[in-house]
């Protein structure tokens, strides 16, 4: 592990600088939206734009990355990031920022898809489930630090996404100058949707289900908390709670995830997830009590998507990792385009309560799905 952490390190550097400027991007627009009198459902149209974008990504990533290296695509969509970023703050109409944040997306599926492939080559199965996790606890800093940074300026300006594209590009610097060596991406070749399920129907159903419930995290909570009547500051603080929560859990479940069946883990941290974003719709709670709530939603979801992936490449020959990384971040992406959206509708079916109904809801089906395949193929190594 330190032989693999001694190679990485400026990838996982760069990654926590990216997350840190995207970061700003996704809590800012919800609040500014309100400034703007931007109604939900259209603030769900904008939120679900960027899963749309990492669609369209995640099948472009794979040919690009072929003809130019993953140098050379993280490189571009980082600056493809950039330019979306700093979009927002220059014409903040609905029809502009769903164009940027479909830009986002796009960036942000070239990256993560470089980068997935690339971890998941230089680790075996060993440590893959302590690779990934420390990749997503750099993400997860990032994005903490983001929402202490949304109250560095006022909303309403030009400052915060100013901030946001001046911390992505800084995040190249580490990965440019490091010297490291990607992984030869010439013996790559696609995998069809057909095959990836045949190996991993879990893997599979797991991240279309994740895919919805991280949306809707990510895209909405700051809808939920202006609806709720949340100051700025309360809203960045759920939402770090909620990042914060991944960052405590995430090594540690991945250490153990490396020591046990990752189908269980996986299958007790949703049903865990699930019955408590259940209680939270249902009773009365304070902010204090929402937060830990929160804190707890992020410790399950942000560990079961790492956990996910690291399941699914169990096994995978090095050539058929970057098909697969590209596969799931598609289901990750067909999922999370319908989060903002679903959830938008269950808030005003609902009310605010509608935001965590919709997280129960995929959460306790993502372990139901689970426990039923562990029933139909008891025993295997990916089912």
């Amino acid at each position: 592990m330190r032989a693999v952490l001694a190679v990485i390190w400026p990838l996982l550097l760069s990654v926590g600088f990216l997350l840190l400027g995207n970061g700003i991007q996704g809590g800012l627009l919800g609040v500014r939206g309100e400034l703007e009198h931007f109604s939900t459902n259209s603030m769900a149209l904008v939120m679900a734009a960027y899963f749309a974008g990492m669609l369209l990504g995640a099948q472009l990533a794979p040919g690009l990355i072929a003809r130019a290296g993953n140098v050379r695509v993280i490189s571009a969509m980082g600056f493809l990031l950039v330019i979306a970023l700093l979009g927002y703050g220059l014409l903040p109409q609905v029809w502009f920022w769903i164009f940027c944040r479909v830009l986002t997306g796009i960036a942000m599926a070239g990256i993560y898809v470089a980068t997935d492939s690339w971890l998941n080559k230089i680790s075996g199965d060993e440590t893959r489930g302590q690779v990934l996790s420390l990749y997503m606890v750099m993400q997860m800093l990032g994005i903490i630090g983001a929402q202490a940074l949304l109250n560095a300026a006022d909303p309403s300006g030009m400052v915060l996404f100013m901030l946001a594209g001046v911390l992505v590009a800084l995040g190249l610097m580490p990965f440019l100058l490091s010297g490291v060596q990607a992984p030869p991406y010439q013996a790559a070749r696609r995998m069809g949707l057909r095959e990836l399920y045949s190996l991993s129907p879990l893997g599979c159903a797991g991240m279309v289900l994740s895919g919805g419930v991280y949306s809707a995290m990510m895209g909405m909570a700051s809808v939920w908390g202006t609806e709720t009547g949340l100051s700025l500051q309360q809203i960045s603080i759920f939402i770090g709670a909620m990042y914060l929560g991944g960052l405590v859990f995430q090594y540690p479940l991945g250490w153990l995830s490396d020591r046990m069946e990752r189908r269980r883990l996986v299958v007790g941290l949703s049903l865990a997830g699930g019955v408590l974003m259940l209680l939270t719709a249902l009773l009365p709670m304070s902010f204090a009590l929402q937060s830990v709530m929160a804190l707890a939603l992020g410790g399950i979801v942000n560990p079961v998507y790492g956990l996910l992936i690291a399941h699914t490449n169990d096994g995978l020959e090095p050539e058929r990792m970057p098909g697969a990384s590209s596969a799931l971040l598609f289901l990750n992406g067909s999922g999370a385009v319908c989060g903002p959206l679903i959830t938008g509708q269950m808030m005003a079916w609902f009310g605010p309560p509608g935001f965590f109904l919709f997280i129960s809801a995929l959460l306790l089906a993502l372990a139901l799905y689970g426990i039923w395949r562990s029933l139909a193929r008891p025993g295997a190594k990916r089912v």
